[in-house]
């Protein structure tokens, strides 16, 4: 069920969540929604703002007033409340990668990190800036299709980050 609020944009800050937010503190108390860090790089406040899953601390709200702003959950997630959704089969798919450096041999006496080559360290680019929103997996028709068996973008995305990383000895 979709609700419906008139406010002036004109007097409140360019972002879907400066929206969202004015109309939990103005207008309705019970209104639900994750956000955190408003800035893109926590990825809690992921919804689908004018029918494009996005980040909406850092999606600008549409200035034509000829059509209304249409905000909902992130889609083919089950919705907790309003705009909350269960991430946990996201999450869950994310430890089962086990995103994290395994390394065979141990460190050295006195060791703190290990280094990698500037080419080898190129190779992670674009691949550790993901904020696990969950934006493009609820975007992709395979994941639409098949939540339980296929990781979805963000996951396997993740999943070759750690195999190309050079530090890695276990793939």
């Amino acid at each position: 069920m979709y609700m419906s609020y008139y406010l002036d944009i004109g007097k409140i800050p360019p972002m879907y969540l400066d929206a969202l937010l004015y109309i939990k503190d103005s207008m309705d108390s019970t209104l639900s929604l994750r956000r955190s860090c408003r800035e893109g790089i926590c990825g809690s406040c992921a919804m689908n703002c004018n029918g494009l899953h996005s980040l909406a601390c850092i999606k600008e709200i549409d200035r034509d007033l000829s059509k209304p702003a249409i905000i909902t959950p992130l889609g083919h997630m089950f919705v907790l409340k309003d705009l909350v959704v269960d991430m946990t089969n996201f999450y869950t798919q994310y430890k089962s990668i086990e995103p994290y450096l395994k390394r065979k041999t141990p460190k050295k006496p006195g060791q703190k990190e290990y280094y990698q080559s500037i080419e080898d360290r190129k190779k992670l680019d674009g691949l550790y800036e993901c904020v696990l929103c969950a934006s493009c997996s609820t975007s992709c028709p395979s994941y639409w299709w098949h939540p339980e068996e296929y990781l979805g973008p963000a996951v396997l995305m993740q999943a070759y980050r750690w195999v190309i990383d050079s530090r890695d000895e276990y793939t």
